[in-house]
């Protein structure tokens, strides 16, 4: 299918002065940003193209206010802004009330203002290679594509596979190019004030991505992470104060919220022929700049493009930097939270990601031992989990709070780093044991087999097998009532945990008795 161009035209009236009463505050003075992972997720990295948490964000701002009532309007505010936690302090008589102000000037936002409205298509013949021009009723949209009504009839949007533009009259009354929030205060006289906004966004989230380098000798690695923060807004915050939160604090859930009118125009559309022979196609997005929407007024006509991207998003990833002559900040506590706070002011982009190093960690104690766990008794034979183990305390060079995250382990192989595996970590906390499952192997297998059993018990006998050419630890997870309690296994929870050393190209047997319920 030929690349497909869209293009929403608009003939806009050339900008004018504020309304009489209304106060315009463009941006702030000084902002700080503390961002709250994703409610539930406890372990691995977050979604980087649809951040699920939010941020606590404060802003300082300027404004000069008249005498008498006038209405204040903060631009640039988050674009996921919660208006029911908006505080705003500094002002002399306090706040009368306050409004999001929700629909965006965007491909979305325009299409979503022209429901039930004629616009005009500017369309290629697919005959005659002729520009033409026809009037259409914009039917339903924007969500999951646009549906116009023409002469010829209902048809989707895009789906011509030739260049289209929807020109439209007018700009929509009601929409905001930037996210705003709007409040009706008063003043006995003229000032200029000092106000400090504060209040939590969606559409954030951040995570921890570890890298391991485990050293030759096998039995130290050197532990790097960076602090991942995600924007999913169109909203940017240079030279911001960032601060994340680690833990589960709890946060209620919202109530449902109105549809919103901004965003990028993401369109769907079937073949030429007829619906139910093919499934839908999913249509690259139509997306607008947020440079380009700040910079709309006073524009002749604003042109969009759809380009086809791998990722849409703009990530903002940090070079990595020389090692620091001291280790970053510890983290602070906030009850049973962990807050880390950059030492730096950041850039945090619309629409994009930042990365700055939160901990160098060398020479660490590491572990390597294969992990299993008894489950069908059939006697089939399966491979082991390769586990990379360390115990987070100072005597083995750790003894620090562990975010959760994402971890890429590396080795050394013939003098090359390689990539050996990539696991899912939890939140760990001083003390604690972290376990990496890096991978499986085939060459140490464990094979379970009931070989007999009543109605009372069922006895149990398990292999190990290494086929490698060195000795190796395997550890297996018995959750099983085993009778008599065996003396040599270590409990870890509500299981008996099989711990052994298998020699080379050798193997290990255990035979038990497990007690069935009653």
């Amino acid at each position: 299918m030929a690349r497909l161009l869209l293009f929403l035209a608009l003939l806009l009236s050339a900008p004018g002065a504020a309304e009489a009463g209304t106060v315009v505050s463009d941006r702030a003075d000084r902002v700080s940003v503390t961002v709250y992972r994703q409610p539930g997720r406890v372990r691995g990295a977050m979604d980087r193209l649809w951040p699920g948490g939010y941020a606590l964000i404060s802003e300082t701002r300027t404004v000069d206010l008249p005498a008498g009532e006038s209405t204040l309007r903060f631009e640039g505010v988050a674009e996921g802004l919660m208006p029911e936690t908006a505080v705003l302090s500094g002002m002399p008589r306090g706040v009368r009330e306050k409004n999001r102000d929700a629909r965006l000037l965007s491909p979305a936002g325009l299409v979503d203002a022209y429901l039930k409205r004629r616009v005009t298509l500017q369309r290629t013949n697919r005959k005659t290679g002729k520009v033409i021009q026809e009037d259409a009723i914009v039917s339903a949209g924007p969500m999951g594509g646009v549906i116009v009504q023409t002469q010829a009839g209902y048809e989707a949007l895009g789906c011509s596979g030739l260049p289209e533009r929807m020109l439209l009259p007018a700009v929509p009354a009601g929409l905001s190019a930037r996210p705003t929030l709007s409040v009706i205060a008063s003043a006995d006289r003229p000032i200029r004030a000092t106000l400090q906004l504060t209040y939590l966004a969606e559409g954030f989230d951040w995570s921890a991505d570890y890298v391991a380098d485990v050293q030759a000798d096998g039995k130290t690695l050197d532990l790097m992470a960076w602090l991942t923060v995600a924007n999913g807004g169109v909203t940017a915050f240079p030279d911001a104060r960032l601060s994340v939160i680690a833990g589960q604090p709890n946060k209620g859930a919202r109530a449902p919220q109105p549809r919103p009118g901004g965003g990028p125009l993401r369109l769907s559309c079937w073949p030429m022929d007829i619906t139910s022979t093919h499934p839908v196609w999913a249509l690259f997005p139509v997306q607008m700049a947020s440079r380009a929407m700040e910079q709309m007024d006073g524009l002749e006509d604003v042109v969009v493009t759809a380009q086809r991207r791998s990722v849409p998003m703009i990530i903002s990833v940090a070079a990595a930097p020389a090692p620091p002559p001291a280790p970053p900040p510890p983290p602070e506590d906030v009850g049973d939270l962990k807050l880390y706070r950059v030492p730096v002011p950041v850039d945090i982009s619309a629409s994009g990601q930042k990365q700055v190093v939160l901990l160098r960690q060398p020479g660490a104690a590491v572990e390597r031992l294969y992990a299993g766990r008894v489950e069908a008794g059939d006697g089939s034979s399966r491979p082991m989990t390769l586990r990379l183990r360390l115990q987070n305390r100072k005597s083995d060079g750790l003894g620090l709070p562990l975010p959760s995250g994402k971890v890429a382990v590396f080795e050394q192989v013939d003098g090359a780093r390689m990539l050996a595996g990539e696991a899912d970590v939890a939140d760990k906390a001083e003390g604690e044991r972290v376990d990496y499952d890096i991978a499986q192997s085939a060459d140490v297998r464990l094979t379970t087999r009931v070989s007999s059993g009543g109605r009372k018990t069922r006895r149990w006998s398990l292999g190990i097998s290494n086929a490698r050419p060195f000795d190796v630890v395997a550890e297996v997870t018995i959750a099983q009532d085993i009778q008599p309690r065996p003396a040599a296994m270590e409990r870890r929870g509500d299981s008996w945990i099989w711990r052994i050393t298998v020699p080379a190209n050798d193997s290990r047997t255990l035979d038990y008795e497990e007690r069935l319920p009653r």
